[in-house]
């Protein structure tokens, strides 16, 4: 029998189809095999599906290259994360062009209560550098279960997994290339370190080269990946406000730090905070306060008690969640017409509670 991971890894292979295509085909087909066992006059009623793309479908090559791939992470041990996966990360699956397949290596939780996406400038200022170890300091020192994304690049993105690694976060690094290898090497210790509390996390297969494109596109994981996206330092253009865009496009929180109006390297940010793509934060603090987390240093002599406590009934989440027996937090979401950020606090809160319980792939169900 066939490994059915080849056919996963093999439906990203396929000359000419990219993220959107991917899913338009496995939504049409049923299956990733189902995609290569189809005949060609039914694929061809798939929108979007011509008789070019299905020659490179029906290419022996392309699950050939497939078993190869899948060889290379049996032999170093590496996890793949498809679509379907119970642990597939729930808030990079809402994103229209979020990847079928996810190679990753460590064992920070993708599906935590709390991710955060830190980007910035490769050639970070010390204002900069300060900024990021005193958030994420901020961030540990209210809750120490707090997962922070970032690029590995140089400058801000690299400070923000050293300052995660220091405050004992968990930390991962979104690779612009195969795990093959690792770019830049400088940072290679740090991404050693990265394995044994956080991890790296990739859509390249191996033989991937750190070309430029490919850092464009592994932003759209570090925008999907977080719950808000917190913009340090930038100037007009570059890789972090590509990020930033594409976060504010999934309707995530945006959030930077001011900068001085006559530095280049923080025109990028007030650039965001003057078009009402980001809010301005100075803090930690600020971040809680904006995305409405609670903190349980802070809600310790309340002993944890919510304010629908007394009458549990009446809260609109958990009604929804025992009237659908198990729901998915994205559809949940939709359904309650409640902002992912907000819910996710609801619902931890509820959990917290003893309410409610999480189960993989973002599902809850009441106890």
């Amino acid at each position: 029998m066939t490994d059915p991971r080849i056919y996963q890894i093999g439906l990203t292979m396929i000359n000419g189809v990219g993220d959107i295509t991917a899913h338009h085909l496995l939504e049409a087909c049923g299956d990733p095999e189902q995609v290569f066992a189809e005949r060609s006059s039914l694929l061809e009623r798939i929108p979007g599906i011509g008789s070019t793309l299905i020659k490179e479908i029906k290419r022996p090559e392309v699950l050939n290259r497939a078993e190869r791939e899948l060889k290379f992470l049996l032999d170093n041990r590496l996890r793949l994360i498809f679509w379907n996966d119970d642990d597939y990360p729930f808030r990079l699956k809402e994103c229209v062009d979020a990847p079928l397949v996810l190679y990753y290596k460590g064992n920070a939780d993708l599906n935590g209560p709390r991710c955060l996406s830190v980007v910035g400038t490769r050639r970070a200022t010390d204002y900069g550098r300060t900024l990021t170890e005193h958030f994420i300091k901020g961030m540990a020192e209210h809750f120490p279960d707090t997962l922070i994304i970032s690029g590995l690049a140089y400058g801000i993105d690299v400070c923000a997994h050293r300052a995660a690694l220091a405050n004992h976060l968990p930390t991962v690094g979104v690779l612009a290339h195969g795990l093959d290898r690792l770019y830049p090497p400088a940072h290679r210790s740090t991404a050693v370190e990265m394995l044994e509390r956080g991890g790296l996390l990739t859509d390249f297969p191996s033989g991937t080269n750190p070309d430029r494109p490919n850092f464009l596109r592994r932003n759209r994981v570090i925008a999907g990946l977080a719950e808000a996206t917190i913009v340090v330092e930038s100037a007009e253009k570059g890789g972090s406000l590509v990020t930033a865009d594409l976060a504010h496009g999934y309707n995530r929180e945006v959030l930077t730090f001011p900068g001085r109006t006559t530095d280049p390297r923080s025109k990028g940010c007030l650039a965001l905070i003057r078009e009402q793509k980001a809010t301005l934060i100075t803090s930690a603090d600020d971040l809680i306060a904006t995305l409405g987390w609670s903190d349980e240093k802070k809600s310790a002599p309340m002993q944890g008690v919510l304010p629908f406590s007394n009458n549990p009934d009446n809260d609109p989440v958990l009604h929804a969640i025992r009237e659908a027996g198990e729901i998915q937090v994205n559809t949940l979401s939709r359904t309650l017409d409640i902002p992912f950020h907000r819910l996710t606090t609801i619902l931890f809160e509820l959990e917290m509670e003893g309410l409610i319980q999480a189960s993989p792939g973002g599902m809850y169900k009441t106890k």
